[in-house]
C-alpha cells in the first residue's frame, strides 16, 4: 500500500464512518423503536401482541436466512468482478430506501412494515459483508486491530447519538409521527454518512485475471466458492477460528439481546433499562479504542490499558455487591419485602378472573369463553357485558397492578378509580381505557400505579352513554395481577459512584500498569486480547445469575461495555488477517453466515433453560458454556499458520494473474 500518510488516514476515516452511518439502523430499527412500533401500531389489528411478536420474528428469520444464503455468493462475485464498493452501494441503497419508506407505515400496516423490515435488514446485513471485506485493503496488517476498533467506537457513538435524538422526537411529536419520522431520520443518516466510503476508499485490486472464453462472472464465482469449500483442510486454522467465533459470539449476542428482558423480569424500571442501554452505547466507545490499542506494539500506554481493564473486572463486581449491602434500598434498588395477602385483599403475584373477589353493584352478567378463543393458556377467561353505569371493585394489597383485557368493535370506554378517587392523566384529564377497536385483539395490558403501597380498592366504571367516543358496552378482562413492590433507586448517586470508581481505576492503572504489566503486555496478541474479553464475559454471566439490584445491574452494564465492542472488533480484525486479501468478499460472506447462525442457537439455549427452570437466572448462567467452549476452541487456533496460508494464497493468485 504505497500511499502517503495523509491519504491513508483519509481512507481510514472514510471506512470507519460507515460504522457511524449504519449503526443508526441497528439501534433505532433493530433494537429500540421499530419493534415497539410494529407491535403497538403496525400490528394493532392482529389478534394479540403475541401474534405480532411472532410475525416480527418470522420477518427477522426470513431476512437472516436470505442473507446467509446470498452473502458468500455475492462476496465471491464482488472479488471476481472488483465490485465490493458497487455491491456495498447497492445493498446499503436497498436498506436505506426500505428504511425511509417505513415512514408510510400506519395502524394495521403490519404486512407493509414486515416487507420493508425484511428488505431493510437484508440491505443492512449484506452491506456489512462488503464493508468488512474492504478492511484488509484499507488498513495495513499491523493496523487492522486499531482501525476495526475505531469503526466499532464510531458506530457506538453514531448509533447512540441518533437514538438519543429519536427518543426526544418520540416524546415531543404528536401521535405516531415521532416514531415514523425516526425511521426517516435513520435513512437520511445512513445515506449521508455512507458518502465518504464511496468517494474516498478505492475499489481494491483483484488477482482474478480476465475471464476465459465461455466463462461468466457468476460461473467463475460459484466455481471458486466450491473450491474454497473443498479446500477446508488448506484453511483449517481459519475454519477452526470460525467455529470458535460461532460459539462465543453466540453467547455475546444473547447477552446483548436478553439484557433488557432480564432486567424487566427482575423488576427494574423502563427508565433504568433505557439509560443502561445508552450507557453501554457511549461507554463502549473508549473501551473499544482501548482494546484496539492493546495488541499494538507501537503504543506506550499498553500496560496502562491492560491494568485499567483488569481493575474494572475486579472492582466493578466488588462495588456492585458491596453497594447493595451498604447502601439503603432507596438508593441501591434492592428488592423490597413482598406484599402479602390480607383477609380482604390479594397480595403480590396473585391474580384473579372476573368471577372472583369482586364486590359488584348494578346489573351485570358473565359469559364464559373458551381459553382458545381469547388466546390465554392456563387461566379461565371471561367476557363481561356490563350495562351503563355499572362498576366493579377489586381489593388488593400492593402498589402496582396489571390489567389484561381485550379490545374490539363492541367494546366500550372505562374510567378507573383508586380508593374512590378518579385516576387522571398528568395534564389533569380523566384517565380512560378505550377498549374500542375495529377488530378483536386479545391480551392487551395496562399497568396502574398507586401513590403509596398498601391496601387499596380499584374500581372499573363503565362510561357508556357518558362519553361520545364510546362505541359499545363490553369490557373483556382476562386477569388482574398484583405486581411486586417497586424498586427505589437513586441513579444520580449510582452513576456518581461508578464514575468515581472509574477515576480511581484510571489513577491506579497509571501507577501500577507500568510496574506490573510492562513485561506481560508484550504477550498480548490479538487472540489473547479476545481471551481476556471472553474471561470478562464469563464473569458477567456468573454475576448475572446472582444480581438482584439496580446498582449491580448498572455495574454489570458498565462491565459489558468494557468488552462488547473490543471483542467484536478484534474478532473481525483477527479474521481479516487470516484470509487472502484477494478473496476478502468471499470469506467475509462466510463470516457473515457464522454471525447469522450465532443469532439462533444462543437464544434457543436461553429459552430452553428459562422454560425448564421457570426463571431466567439459570438461563443467564448457561451462557458460561458458550464462553468456555469458545475459549477452548480459540486456544487451538494457530494464528500465524493461518496468516502464512493467506499470504501464500495471495501470492499464488497474483502469479496466476500475471
Amino acid at each position: 500500500m504505497n500511499i502517503d500518510q495523509l491519504e491513508y488516514r483519509r481512507r481510514i476515516w472514510a471506512w470507519t464512518m460507515y460504522d457511524w452511518a449504519n449503526s443508526a439502523f441497528a439501534t433505532t430499527i433493530l433494537a429500540a423503536v421499530l419493534p415497539i412500533y410494529y407491535s403497538q401500531v403496525a400490528a394493532s389489528t392482529l389478534a394479540s401482541p403475541a401474534i405480532a411478536t411472532a410475525y416480527w420474528s418470522i420477518g427477522l428469520s426470513i431476512s437472516l436466512f436470505l442473507v446467509a444464503i446470498v452473502s458468500p455468493i455475492l462476496g465471491t462475485i464482488s472479488d471476481v468482478m472488483r465490485g465490493k464498493k458497487l455491491f456495498l452501494a447497492l445493498s446499503a441503497g436497498m436498506g436505506i430506501v426500505a428504511t425511509g419508506l417505513l415512514v408510510l407505515v400506519r395502524s394495521g400496516d403490519w404486512l407493509l412494515a414486515s416487507l420493508l423490515f425484511v428488505f431493510g435488514r437484508i440491505g443492512f446485513t449484506a452491506a456489512n459483508v462488503f464493508y468488512d471485506a474492504l478492511l484488509p485493503h484499507v488498513a495495513l496488517k499491523n493496523d487492522q486491530d486499531r482501525v476495526s476498533a475505531r469503526g466499532y467506537a464510531l458506530g457506538y457513538l453514531g448509533g447512540g447519538l441518533l437514538l438519543a435524538i429519536n427518543v426526544v422526537m418520540i416524546q415531543l411529536l404528536p401521535g405516531t409521527w415521532g416514531a415514523r419520522l425516526c425511521f426517516l431520520s435513520v435513512a437520511l443518516w445512513w445515506a449521508l454518512f455512507s458518502i465518504p466510503i464511496l468517494l474516498s476508499v478505492p475499489e481494491p485490486h483483484t488477482f482474478s485475471g480476465s475471464l476465459s472464453p465461455g466463462q461468466t462472472v457468476v460461473s467463475v464465482s460459484f466455481r471458486r466458492l466450491w473450491e474454497t469449500f473443498k479446500s477446508i483442510k488448506q484453511y483449517k486454522e481459519l475454519f477452526k477460528f470460525l467455529l470458535a467465533f460461532l460459539i462465543y459470539i453466540d453467547g455475546i449476542g444473547t447477552i446483548i439481546s436478553v439484557a433488557a428482558i432480564y432486567g424487566a423480569e427482575l423488576g427494574f424500571g423502563s427508565l433504568e433499562l433505557i439509560l443502561a442501554l445508552l450507557l453501554v452505547q457511549f461507554v463502549g466507545i473508549p473501551f473499544s479504542l482501548i482494546f484496539g490499542r492493546l495488541p499494538s506494539q507501537g503504543s506506550k500506554y499498553r500496560p496502562v490499558f491492560l491494568a485499567f481493564i483488569l481493575l474494572n473486572l475486579i472492582l466493578l463486581p466488588i462495588a456492585g455487591i458491596s453497594g447493595v449491602r451498604i447502601l439503603p434500598e432507596g438508593i441501591s434498588g434492592a428488592p423490597p419485602p413482598p406484599f402479602l395477602d390480607t383477609p380482604s385483599s390479594l397480595g403480590q403475584g396473585d391474580y384473579l378472573c372476573l368471577d372472583e373477589h369482586f364486590i359488584y353493584t348494578g346489573t351485570w352478567h358473565t359469559e364464559q369463553i373458551s381459553s382458545d378463543t381469547l388466546g390465554t393458556k392456563n387461566d379461565r377467561t371471561y367476557r363481561t357485558n356490563i350495562e351503563s353505569g355499572v362498576r366493579l371493585d377489586f381489593a388488593f394489597n400492593g402498589q402496582k397492578i396489571e390489567l389484561i383485557y381485550s379490545i374490539g368493535p363492541d367494546h366500550g370506554i372505562w374510567a378507573l378509580e383508586i380508593d374512590g378517587q378518579p385516576l387522571k392523566e398528568k395534564d389533569g384529564e380523566l384517565f380512560l381505557i378505550n377498549c374500542y377497536n375495529t377488530s378483536l385483539r386479545y391480551e392487551n395490558k395496562t399497568a396502574l400505579l398507586t401513590e403509596t403501597a398498601g391496601e387499596h380498592i380499584l374500581s372499573l366504571i363503565n362510561r357508556y352513554n357518558r362519553d361520545p367516543r364510546s362505541q359499545g358496552t363490553k369490557l373483556s378482562i382476562s386477569r388482574i395481577i398484583v405486581l411486586p413492590p417497586l424498586r427505589q433507586s437513586n441513579l444520580g448517586i449510582i452513576i456518581g459512584l461508578i464514575f468515581g470508581l472509574e477515576l480511581f481505576c484510571i489513577i491506579l492503572a497509571f501507577l501500577l500498569g507500568p510496574v506490573l504489566f510492562s513485561g506481560f503486555v508484550h504477550k498480548m496478541s490479538t487472540k489473547r486480547c479476545i481471551f481476556l474479553a471472553l474471561f470478562v464475559y464469563t464473569a458477567i454471566a456468573v454475576w448475572g445469575f446472582f444480581l438482584n439490584s439496580i446498582i449491580e445491574f448498572w455495574c454489570l452494564a458498565w462491565l459489558v461495555a468494557c468488552v462488547q465492542g473490543g471483542s467484536q472488533a478484534l474478532s473481525r480484525s483477527l479474521y481479516s488477517s487470516m484470509i487472502p486479501a484477494s478473496k476478502s468478499g468471499e470469506f467475509f460472506g462466510l463470516f457473515g453466515i457464522m454471525e447469522k447462525f450465532a443469532a439462533l442457537f444462543g437464544p434457543l439455549v436461553f429459552a430452553a433453560a428459562a422454560a425448564s427452570f421457570n426463571s431466567s437466572r439459570p438461563a443467564i448462567l448457561s451462557l458460561v458454556l458458550f464462553f468456555i467452549v469458545g475459549i477452548l476452541l480459540l486456544n487451538r487456533v494457530d494464528v500465524e499458520a493461518g496468516r502464512r496460508i493467506a499470504r501464500e494464497e495471495d501470492e499464488k493468485l497474483k502469479d496466476h494473474s500475471e
